[in-house]
């Protein structure tokens, strides 16, 4: 029966249980329990499902009520249902916002605290192999509790590690995103009990964690694949079914935007499979569509959850997506949902925002910002010419006039489906502190890849999944080197790691930073100046593409109300003086603060 258990206290009151038994499409169901009504059972087009309206009223008192089911032959079951009291009130439920820094974790590959959940002999994939990018590693949950020292030292805010649901596939299993049971830990992860003391390590710490959940598609191994409740419950089920070639999503996501899309091409994009392992999952069936809002609300409840990150946010049916993020919303004002949408158009990054009158209400606060991510490493690398360079990353920042909330939308220098950021520059120390150091000073919630703080990267074959996702070294006991500790890292490892330290630690009591006013100036002469200011602070950023040491007039930013003013430089500690000139003695990235510690 799913969902196992719920709450009472709900503003939406109805509960719909999905119920899987031999026949239990025949039973007649009784339910008597004070404010909870049956208010209807409804049958599947497979005899071994019921789906049964419940109404939870504010009469309802948390405990346990017995559901009984009655066979035509006279065969009875009952079955125990728990509804609990809430843990805290909705509006608790604070969400990830710009105050926060998040560390995103592949949780295979970060840290193996328990070797013995490594293999499971009743599931499909029984084996770990180190050597293969591609095969389980043994990173699990207890490797994250261990570690939340290190996460929370280095600055971060909240935690996102990629799914923990179980995916039990005969291959490709370690990265999450084929769920074969959306209630289900996987135990090579750890249990529930373990997911919970994390999320509850991760409060006690001040920090926030976030679900990484998908409504597009599940795992093929998923246990009702061999039963499928109804004749619509997938898309293309019927050549699934019948054993034929099923059709494969397009990716033409600007369908969702496109006022003269074919109808043929919209179909493609939101019913398509990913692959052949991915059912593609039919959000119009009205059951299916509560069954997937019902498990997030579930789990949000379940872990006190801080956030969830939505999967391939365009390939759902959009119309339930936004029934999917308002009934959360709804529950949770003060909660956020962040929606992958990999463009580098910001028009349709702005499409997937709330508050923006596009003709489609999406209820969705936050999207991710690959534009941006393209933008400034274009700007780094590319030559300072009056149409390259640093103002590519200038005109990148001024598109912010499209979005509703600015702030709100999610940034970062990669993630686990892309190059890592060291690799996309060349390796180059000096271009990756910039693009770092300049997106935590930007007007939105940065986002930061596991190992990127000791220069990860994937050079020996851009772009290879199973390489960008390496295991942090320090996460295996037999590991040589041990970056949680510091041990065994390079010189520009160490420099790395300390910077992003010193910035991410700042940047929590920045208030500036999480909600001030930004002011930009047109790059010149190979610089480029971004201020954010608050009442009684303003924190400036230069980036500076000069070899050699350069004079940087400050008449031009007088509007900054600088002048005469102590400034100092949050990576080396040095004071400066802002008043006719300001010398920029190396090529890099100069992160100044009036706020001034000794």
């Amino acid at each position: 029966m799913e969902p196992p258990n719920w709450w009472t206290g709900f503003k939406n009151q109805d509960l719909e249980l999905l119920v899987y038994g031999k026949d239990i499409g025949k039973a007649e169901v009784r339910v008597n329990y004070p404010g909870v009504e049956l208010v209807k059972s409804h049958k599947a087009d497979s005899p071994n499902y019921l789906f049964l309206d419940l109404n939870i009223s504010e009469e309802a008192k948390p405990g346990n009520f017995t559901i009984s089911f009655k066979m035509p032959e006279g065969a009875s079951e009952s079955y125990e249902y728990e509804l609990k009291k809430r843990e805290k009130p909705a509006d608790e439920y604070v969400g990830f916002n710009s105050s926060d820094a998040i560390y995103l974790i592949t949780p295979d590959r970060f840290a193996n605290g328990d070797p013995s959940n490594d293999i499971d002999k009743s599931l499909n994939e029984t084996t770990i192999d180190q050597e293969d990018d591609y095969a389980r590693h043994g990173g699990d949950i207890r490797g994250i509790i261990e570690h939340l020292d290190y996460i929370d030292e280095i600055g971060f805010t909240a935690i996102w590690p990629s799914p923990l649901l179980i995916n039990d596939m005969k291959s490709g299993s370690y990265h999450g995103y084929a769920m074969t049971d959306f209630y289900k830990v996987d135990p090579r992860f750890g249990s529930l009990s373990e997911y919970r003391e994390l999320a509850n390590s991760v409060r006690e710490r001040g920090m926030k964690l976030i679900m990484d959940q998908v409504e597009n598609h599940c795992g093929i191994e998923h246990w009702w694949m061999d039963d499928l409740p109804f004749n619509d419950w997938i898309n293309y089920q019927e050549l699934y079914e019948n054993g034929e070639q099923v059709v494969y999503s397009n990716h033409r996501r600007t369908t969702n935007q496109d006022h003269y899309a074919a109808k043929v091409d919209k179909k493609q994009m939101s019913d398509g499979w990913f692959v052949d392992s991915m059912p593609d999952l039919n959000q119009r069936n009205p059951f299916m569509a509560n069954y997937l809002i019902q498990n997030s609300i579930w789990w949000i409840e379940t872990l006190g959850l801080g956030g969830i990150r939505q999967d391939t946010y365009p390939y759902p049916d959009k119309d339930f997506m936004s029934d999917w993020a308002g009934a959360i919303m709804t529950e949770y004002p003060n909660f956020n949902i962040v929606g992958e949408e990999w463009s580098n158009n910001p028009l349709l990054i702005r499409y997937w925002q709330e508050g923006v009158e596009n003709g489609y209400d999406s209820n969705l606060p936050s999207t991710m910002d690959f534009a941006m991510q393209a933008t400034i490493v274009k700007g780094l690398k590319n030559e300072e010419t009056w149409g390259t360079g640093l103002v590519e990353i200038y005109d990148g920042l001024a598109n912010d006039f499209s979005y509703e909330n600015p702030e709100s939308i999610l940034v970062f220098p990669d993630n686990h489906d892309m190059s890592r950021i060291f690799t996309q520059l060349g390796e180059d120390l000096t271009k990756t502190k910039m693009d770092i150091g300049f997106m935590l000073a930007m007007p939105r919630i940065p986002q930061i890849y596991y190992g990127t703080e000791i220069l990860m990267n994937d050079t020996a074959n851009p772009g290879d999944h199973g390489l960008i996702r390496t295991n942090f070294p320090g996460g295996w006991e037999a590991d040589e080197v041990n970056a949680f500790k510091g041990q065994g890292l390079s010189a520009d490892q160490k420099d790395m790691q300390d910077f992003l330290k010193k910035i991410l630690n700042y940047r929590k009591n920045s208030l500036a930073i999480h909600e001030g006013k930004t002011t930009h100036f047109a790059p010149q002469d190979k610089t480029y100046l971004l201020s954010r200011n608050s009442e009684d602070e303003t924190v400036v950023v230069i980036l500076n593409k000069n070899e050699e040491p350069y004079k940087l007039s400050l008449d031009r930013f007088e509007e900054l109300g600088l002048k005469g003013k102590k400034l100092q430089n949050v990576i080396s500690g040095e004071i400066i003086s802002w008043e006719q000139t300001l010398v920029l003695p190396e090529y890099g990235i100069y992160f100044l603060t009036t706020k001034i510690k000794n």
